[in-house]
């Protein structure tokens, strides 16, 4: 068995900014049915025609083209106190390998500490959060691959599944459309299937993080 790096949690204001979740409390099945999740989703007959609505509520997405839905998923959106902001956006900036400025790991030989770059040990290197898939609707907001809770548990981003992120990023392009509100019409009629809450899965190690490794932890996306 391979020896696991040591990850030191630096501080709970830290750790809610950060994708990880609870490292006790349950075995590899649940994680590997999270793994499995995916929904079906269609690509565009015209990428211009394709906008985005999300459901605060719902915490759902839904991805349309005309009246066509091409992908309804949920999400995890920001928690009280940090809410997603709501309203009229469109996206301007897509970045598979994004990182945060500011939070993220930091690292010295096996050691890797959950932290701000702020508060970055002196000598330890900095690596920013991975937020794979990025695709920015607001300054310092965007849709991004984290662990999707059922309950608000973001700092006012996005996230999405890692199966599902991917195939997010292959719908929307730069100018798409974002509508963010309360309730979607969308939401009376359409069933979305949800993955198991992730907040009592085990997290992957540190390494993911400060390697590409999560950059790439997803399945290979099929389309309709």
């Amino acid at each position: 068995m391979n020896a696991k790096p040591l990850l030191v949690v630096a501080a709970a204001a830290a750790l809610a900014l950060l994708p990880s979740c609870s490292t006790t409390g349950v075995g590899s099945a649940s994680l590997a049915a999270y793994q499995a999740y995916d929904v079906p989703t269609k690509l565009p007959t015209n990428p211009r025609n394709v906008r985005v609505k999300v459901s605060l509520s719902k915490q759902r997405v839904y991805v349309m083209e005309g009246s066509t839905m091409l992908m309804a998923m949920p999400v995890s959106v920001g928690a009280p106190g940090s809410s997603t902001p709501a309203g009229n956006f469109s996206i301007f900036n897509k970045e598979h390998k994004h990182r945060a400025n500011t939070h993220g790991y930091a690292y010295s030989g096996d050691s890797i500490m959950q932290t701000f770059l702020a508060k970055k040990r002196p000598g330890w290197i900095f690596k920013g959060t991975p937020m794979p898939y990025w695709c920015e609707f607001k300054p310092n907001y965007g849709f991004h691959t984290g662990w999707v809770k059922h309950q608000p548990c973001t700092h006012g981003c996005i996230r999405m599944h890692e199966n599902l992120a991917p195939k997010f990023f292959r719908l929307v392009s730069v100018g798409t459309p974002v509508n963010i509100a309360s309730s979607q019409p969308e939401d009376a009629t359409v069933s979305v299937p949800m993955p198991p809450d992730a907040g009592p899965l085990p997290d992957y190690t540190g390494r993911m993080y400060i390697t590409d490794g999560y950059f790439t932890q997803h399945k290979t996306p099929v389309y309709q």
